[in-house]
């Protein structure tokens, strides 16, 4: 997961979704990693068969495994959990705070693997465990720029620092709209291919705007005017206007962005006086929401157009 991963004690330290882990031994090996959010039952690896064992993902020990090991021979146990235990595993995870065999016990402190416990059953923790894995592992990133819900479309307001984004997002909201984020905006890559933008909590509704300060937008305008977070559909780069530079008049080449991998629309805005920035931005997602439904008004043009030139006989411009 690109590089991604968490310590054991993140595991530990976690009292957000409830997995209720507790240390029975392998103190020393807290700093080992976990890289993916798919568990693994090891069954097969506690028969000997370690072909397919993934020592990256949490290995879950449940009533099936614990009963095997202390219903097969001692030797055969000893033999197997010896071979298990030789591989770099991240950490095993009894459930059902079940008493796990003292060889287990002995033979993970030895490796410095750490032994975890919860009272969950398998299914519950599994559950819980794969959402905490897949919620911490997923790419993130962060960028300068403004974050708003404008029409249920994720509308990212790029661009240098004084270009105006903050003030055109107060805009947005007085007009219905809603901030996500103000001056950050954190986002993380859902599988397969969804950006979700959001706020530092420290930044949470707050916005800054030059020669007021910095305003709290729920306060102001209420929970109406704000969201916790949104999927990202777009970007809106602000620039300052060049009479030297050819702008897109027709909108017919698309331009697209690459964010953590996942390709948006990104339209160049130029900025300069009289141009009401609230209102371009509001039309933007308004055909961004058109074209989701399959209709591109600038091809329908260009096609129109190409159509019309077609049909024209020759000889027939007028002199």
């Amino acid at each position: 997961m690109d590089g991604i991963s968490l310590s054991i004690q993140d595991l530990l330290d976690d009292n957000e979704y409830g997995l209720g882990l507790s240390l029975l031994t392998g103190k020393q090996g807290l700093s080992r990693r976990v890289s993916s959010s798919r568990i693994q039952k090891p069954g097969l690896a506690l028969a000997g068969y370690t072909e397919h064992l993934h020592p990256d993902r949490v290995q879950v020990l449940g009533n099936t495994e614990i009963s095997y090991i202390q219903q097969i021979d001692n030797r055969v146990a000893a033999e197997n959990l010896a071979a298990l235990c030789s591989f770099p595993i991240s950490c095993f995870i009894i459930t059902k705070n079940l008493r796990p065999p003292q060889l287990l016990l002995d033979l993970a402190d030895t490796h410095a693997i750490p032994v975890l416990a919860t009272a969950h059953q398998s299914s519950t923790f599994i559950s819980l465990i794969t959402k905490f894995l897949e919620e911490r592992l997923i790419p993130t990133t962060h960028l300068h720029g403004v974050l708003m819900d404008v029409l249920g479309v994720g509308v990212l307001l790029t661009g240098k620092s004084g270009i105006g984004k903050s003030e055109c997002a107060l805009d947005l909201v007085i007009r219905g709209h809603r901030l996500v984020a103000d001056d950050m905006v954190f986002i993380k890559k859902k599988m397969p291919a969804v950006l979700i933008g959001q706020a530092d909590e420290s930044l949470q509704f707050l916005m800054e705007i030059r020669g007021l300060g910095i305003i709290n937008i729920k306060d102001l305008y209420g929970v109406s005017a704000i969201r916790d977070k949104k999927i990202v559909d777009m970007q809106l780069e602000l620039v300052e206007w060049d009479e030297l530079q050819e702008y897109d008049r027709l909108g017919v080449d698309e331009r697209t962005v690459t964010i953590l991998g996942v390709e948006i629309p990104h339209i160049i805005i130029p900025v300069r006086p009289g141009r009401n920035l609230g209102s371009i931005i509001e039309v933007a997602a308004r055909n961004n929401l058109l074209k989701g439904m399959g209709y591109h008004s600038a091809r329908d043009f260009q096609e129109r157009l190409l159509a019309r030139i077609e049909a024209r006989p020759l000889g027939d411009e007028v002199e």
